[in-house]
């Protein structure tokens, strides 16, 4: 794992050597004799955190601090000086120094603002994440099932976690590819640095090549400053690499260049920049195919896939569809704090039988709609959606075959009403034109139903 590497900036050699002593230990520690070396240390060097000294030669600390800032605004700045004054601190205050220590310091002093100012940086550079992390709060990061299929991803997912191999996941849209990737992320050593998601296919394709390696200031047009890609934001974490079959192909050789040599380029850059990110690689699609096509390169393929594992759809494990439901259930009810324990044995048994093109995902989304609107504690036969009561073989509804026939026939009705009410807003008038009643009819089913 990569240490926080300091740059020690005084024009006196025993004062960067005691500093040296002092920091050694804990953090990579560098040092430069004046603002020019260390300006050119920090165009070649990733540098988390600068210790300066207000008096150099040829450039005061205050300048060589602006050009610090000019160059990586995100670098945390300490001034050390032999002489505090109030104007000098302002100064130094505004141009986004974190702290500023006066000559002589005790050694746990230093200690203590350096702690704090990288605290600071890594708050800063995963500040994008936690609120991603915050948006997904209604999410259930938990692999649930019994399958024998589901059982071996499991026993995989704790055998690759412990060690640094890149991953490949494949499995249909919705299946949990992420879900996989997160649980191997945080079985592993890496467990408590950044975990960053990125999906390709969901970025403009003039702006994947910045999002994924970042850019310098004026780079391109609307580049006003500095910006770290996706693989420095996951700096000693997990890069979880989304729908990677739609790479283009010569974004395709930079991600194979960055694999083998563990370094990237800003675009606009002039040095390469170490990294130490394990990539978990997924996809929906084909990889085989799409390089015996000519649509992915292979040499890339080999390396992405180093280790294999594939998530099966839902409908290979309708089984573990009671488990998820009831999953689900809980916690959403939770989330949304509505009174819903359980579902029915008629909902249920259509659940199960439902294809569930969507898998896990679609699951899920429909369990949410349910928890939110149905109207006891228990989802009801008529709380689903009409798509998952009439199949693609409307006429072979078997969710009802327990149900009196005139009960199973006003809950189709019910649904097919509140379906069309719900495509035209509530507009009775027009829901009634499009199920040929009349509107009075309607209103009395409507009453009937206890439907406002």
């Amino acid at each position: 794992m990569a240490r926080p590497v300091i740059l020690v900036v005084d024009d006196d050699p025993g004062v960067r050597e005691s500093f040296r002593l002092m920091l050694e230990d804990d953090y990579e520690v560098l040092d430069a004799g004046d603002g020019a070396a260390a300006l050119e240390i920090l165009r070649v060097t990733q540098v988390d955190l600068v210790l300066l000294d207000i008096r150099l030669p040829e450039a005061d600390g205050i300048e060589v601090l602006e050009r610090i800032k000019a160059l990586d605004e995100g670098v945390e700045v300490v001034l050390a000086t032999a002489v505090k004054t109030v104007r000098t601190a302002v100064a130094a205050m505004k141009l986004g120094a974190f702290d500023y220590l006066t000559k002589p310091f005790e050694e746990d002093e230093l200690l203590a603002v350096v702690r704090r100012a990288l605290e600071k940086r890594s708050l800063e550079r995963e500040v994008a994440f936690l609120r991603g992390e915050l948006a997904r709060t209604h999410d259930v990061e938990e692999i649930v099932g019994r399958h024998p299929a589901m059982q071996k991803l499991q026993r995989v997912i704790a055998q690759v976690a412990s060690t640094s191999a890149t991953v490949l996941i494949t499995g249909e849209s919705g299946t949990g590819k992420e879900l996989v990737a997160r649980a191997i992320h945080r079985q592993g050593p890496r467990r408590d640095t950044p975990f960053v998601p990125v999906n390709p296919a969901a970025i403009a394709e003039s702006l994947i090549e910045s999002e994924l390696f970042g850019h310098e200031k004026g780079a391109f047009t609307g580049a006003y400053q500095r910006k770290l890609g996706k693989f420095e934001l996951a700096q000693g974490g997990t890069l979880f690499l989304d729908e990677i079959g739609t790479l283009k192909p010569e974004l395709q050789a930079k991600l194979l260049r960055v694999l083998q040599e563990r370094e990237i380029e800003r675009v606009g850059g002039t040095r390469p920049i170490r990294i130490d990110v394990r990539v978990v690689a997924a996809t929906n699609a084909n990889l085989d195919e799409a390089v015996a096509r000519g649509a992915f390169r292979e040499d890339l393929y080999y390396r992405l896939n180093v280790v294999p594992i594939h998530v099966p759809p839902l409908r290979e494990r309708a089984d573990d569809i009671p488990l998820l439901v009831e999953h689900f259930v809980r916690h959403l009810a939770q989330a949304f704090n509505r009174p819903v324990e359980g579902v029915s044995p008629e909902a249920l048994a259509a659940l199960r039988q439902y294809r569930w093109r969507g898998n896990v995902r679609e699951l899920q989304n429909v369990i949410e709609r349910c928890v939110v609107l149905a109207e006891g504690p228990t989802i009801q036969l008529n709380d689903l959606p009409l798509d998952i009561l009439l199949p693609e073989h409307r006429t072979r509804v078997r969710a009802a075959d327990t149900l009196p026939l005139k009960d199973a026939t006003e809950q189709f009705e019910r649904q097919i009403i509140l379906r069309v009410l719900e495509r035209v807003k509530g507009n009775q008038s027009e829901a009634a034109r499009i199920l040929g009643v009349h509107r009075n009819s309607l209103k009395r089913l409507l009453a009937r139903w206890g439907v406002e």
